[in-house]
């Protein structure tokens, strides 16, 4: 591979990371995209391949091909989905933006932000959402209804900015959300929202966002609530009726005010008791059949018992470090909806900015 920077390219994209990406997605493996190149056939001229990726992001003529569109069934026989498959060379010029984009973010993320993490899986949620549901007597399970189709580009623009000096990430970030959709009769779908679903990128754009839309939102406007966020699916813990409500109509609002909208089917607040509603919350990630302590626990690592999960106090460590060095903190948040203004000027002042 050479030398690991080479001088007269506008951006300093280093041969190192373009390999580490690559190993990535060998890794991963994946299916082939748009070329039908599969990840043995890249591997066939893998020095030239890697070059080209690296010469072409370094030089900033990098641009990202159609994203190959596959529709799946959805779990518990629900309908289908899209995903999206960039090729095996997309994959690995995505991963190289990920990775640079995931060391600046990583530190800020809220503990309870459990999904596509370093170190964190569904099973940390679980455990998480499992301790809570005996502490608390009413909960909101909500999802956001098409997330990865429906996510506004401005916004995910802005919190990338928010978090990055490197134009580059920017640069391609936009290029990516941009990316046209390559349909099974081979035409094109030219998207203006959305961010394609089992690409490379996108789970660090998608985290990046909610981490603003939902996770700081919500701690700020309730500092008393707990959740346990996975993408685009949460669990929000209330202790009453009445702030279980009066939560899920201030989250409607909210996704409504970054542009989303809650699943009207899948969005709930429940006010079970504790063993009905811990079953019903778990059971779609829990094996068929498991049902609450001690049938749930005993099909869990033992890990998971309510004494021995350990409990990460979020400080405003992540939130009060995203202007540091860059610009001041309230210009940085304002287009996100988390400017230094009270609650009820937030949809205003969010309008104007973005």
């Amino acid at each position: 591979m050479g030398k690991l920077k080479a001088p007269g390219k506008p951006f300093g994209i280093s041969k190192w990371a373009v390999w580490e990406a690559w190993q990535k997605v060998k890794a991963n493996k994946g299916a082939p995209g748009v070329d039908g190149q599969s990840i043995a056939e890249f591997e066939k001229d893998l020095q030239g391949s890697l070059y080209k990726i690296w010469n072409r992001m370094s030089s900033g003529s990098y641009f990202p091909p159609p994203v190959r569109a596959v529709e799946i069934a959805k779990a518990h026989g629900a309908g289908t989905r899209m995903l999206g498959v960039p090729t095996v060379a997309d994959r690995v010029a995505q991963t190289v933006v990920a990775q640079a984009l995931e060391v600046k973010v990583e530190p800020i993320f809220h503990p309870d932000s459990y999904g596509y993490r370093p170190r964190r899986s569904a099973l940390d949620a679980v455990a998480a959402c499992r301790r809570r549901c005996w502490q608390t007597n009413w909960v909101i399970d909500l999802d956001i209804a098409r997330f990865f189709d429906s996510v506004p580009w401005a916004r995910v623009v802005t919190a990338v900015e928010a978090n990055t000096d490197l134009p580059w990430v920017v640069l391609y970030v936009k290029r990516w959300l941009h990316a046209p959709v390559q349909l099974a009769d081979g035409s094109l779908q030219v998207r203006h929202r959305g961010t394609p679903q089992g690409s490379a990128i996108s789970p660090v754009l998608a985290n990046l966002f909610l981490h603003y839309a939902f996770d700081v939102w919500l701690t700020r406007e309730f500092s008393g609530v707990r959740f346990e966020r996975y993408v685009d699916d949460a669990v929000v813990h209330c202790i009453s009726a009445a702030q279980a409500h009066r939560v899920l109509a201030a989250l409607v609002e909210r996704m409504r005010e970054v542009g989303l909208e809650l699943h009207p089917e899948k969005t709930r607040a429940l006010g079970q008791s504790g063993r009905a509603r811990l079953d019903e919350l778990l059971r779609r990630v829990l094996p068929i059949g498991a049902v609450s302590p001690p049938g749930a626990h005993q099909r869990l690592p033992d890990a998971l018992a309510p004494q021995q999960v350990q409990t990460t106090a979020w400080t405003q460590k992540g939130a009060a470090g995203l202007g540091r060095g860059r610009r001041d903190e309230a210009t940085v948040l304002r287009p996100l909806g988390l400017g230094n203004c009270r609650s009820r000027r937030l949809v205003t002042r969010t309008r104007r900015a973005v």
